[in-house]
């Protein structure tokens, strides 16, 4: 079947297989659909960090639990992650 883009996906094991590793201040965490969120932000054609920052975040927590205490971490590892992704 063909697959909307903006979708959640259909069921948890799709969800795990779309999981990409990310190191968050030294520890490596999983994150689920991050590949599908960073294409998402891109689109949008953001122009500053921290606006960047706040759309990965806020996007990430859609699918997955995202402590408190280490939001500022994730941030910063999401935007090393949307750079590498942008190719800069």
């Amino acid at each position: 079947g063909v697959v909307a883009v903006d979708e959640k996906p259909c069921c948890a094991a799709e969800a795990l297989r779309r999981i990409r590793k990310v190191d968050v201040g030294g520890i490596v965490v999983g994150i689920s659909m991050l590949d599908h969120i960073l294409a998402e932000v891109k689109a949008m054609d953001l122009s500053s960090e921290r606006e960047i920052e706040r759309e990965l975040l806020k996007r990430v927590k859609i699918y997955n639990y995202v402590p408190a205490s280490a939001e500022e971490k994730y941030r910063i590892g999401l935007l090393r992650e949307y750079q590498k992704f942008r190719g800069e």
